[in-house]
């Protein structure tokens, strides 16, 4: 199975990038499930109803979140009735949506998560002790035939680590937040695709997806700003294409995905 993933959408160039091309860059890779993180899919926080609706409209099969879930109030109704679209699962009890789910590829399943990492973040419920609970629930080989796990976190120690804890029980651990994509895709020695953060969706000239200016002048004077606005222009798509052994449910590839913008392009053969 070829599992598309991309990173943090930020802003309208970054959603705007991804919706022209998604359509025809599933079909080149082949890729029979897409996964996309949206968290900073409106104006760089948050995501809104009608933002959501056109990511799916154009071909993605599942979004995921992160700490700016809940920026957009609208998305609180939203998330309860819409299966596809998942936020951090180790959320408190009681949290609106759900943080996993058993998505249908053709005959075949694929458990999907957002787990959100604590080092730099909110205070959340510990992620390696919810995940062992749900894998366990969800085994590859017998309940599910692949999954995967956007571990949305700031320090790349934890992500190592939460790709380490959970090898050999998921397909892919694909790192989320820090907007800007690591050299380090590999397939872990028990198995499973990783890699440290796939980078966002979004204009790289500037400071992780915001105009530079406003971002920069923060550190010049050590003062808070106006609200930071997103970069506005060519936006580079950033991303990972897995593919399983349907035997195993584990990784047999990974390899990155670039397309647009600023960054050398890569796709896969």
């Amino acid at each position: 199975m070829k599992i598309l993933f991309l990173g943090d959408i930020v802003g309208r160039a970054g959603r705007d990038a991804v919706i022209a091309a998604l359509p025809s860059l599933r079909v080149r890779l082949g890729a029979e499930l897409v996964i996309i993180n949206a968290e900073n899919a409106a104006h760089g926080f948050g995501l809104t109803p009608e933002i959501a609706r056109a990511l799916f409209a154009a071909g993605a099969d599942v979004l995921t979140l992160g700490n700016h879930a809940w920026d957009r109030r609208e998305i609180v109704p939203y998330i309860e009735g819409e299966p596809r679209l998942l936020r951090p699962f180790n959320y408190p009890p009681g949290t609106p949506g759900r943080g996993a789910g058993v998505f249908a590829v053709g005959s075949r399943k694929v458990l999907v998560v957002n787990a959100m990492g604590r080092l730099f973040m909110d205070a959340l419920d510990c992620p390696f002790r919810g995940i062992d609970a749900l894998l366990a629930a969800h085994a590859i080989g017998r309940t599910v035939d692949a999954a995967v796990i956007d571990f949305h976190a700031e320090a790349s120690s934890e992500k190592q680590s939460f790709g380490h804890h959970v090898d050999g029980r998921v397909s892919l651990v694909v790192g989320t937040h820090t907007h800007v994509p690591t050299a380090d895709a590999q397939i872990l020695p028990r198995g499973t695709a990783y890699q440290t953060d796939v980078g966002m969706c979004g204009d790289y000239d500037s400071v992780i997806g915001m105009q530079k200016e406003g971002a920069a002048l923060r550190f010049v004077k050590k003062l808070p700003g106006e609200r930071l606005a997103p970069a506005e222009g060519e936006a580079t798509l950033c991303g990972v294409l897995v593919e399983t052994d349907d035997a195993t449910g584990l990784a047999r590839r990974i390899a990155p995905v670039r397309q647009g913008g600023r960054l050398a392009p890569t796709l896969p053969d």
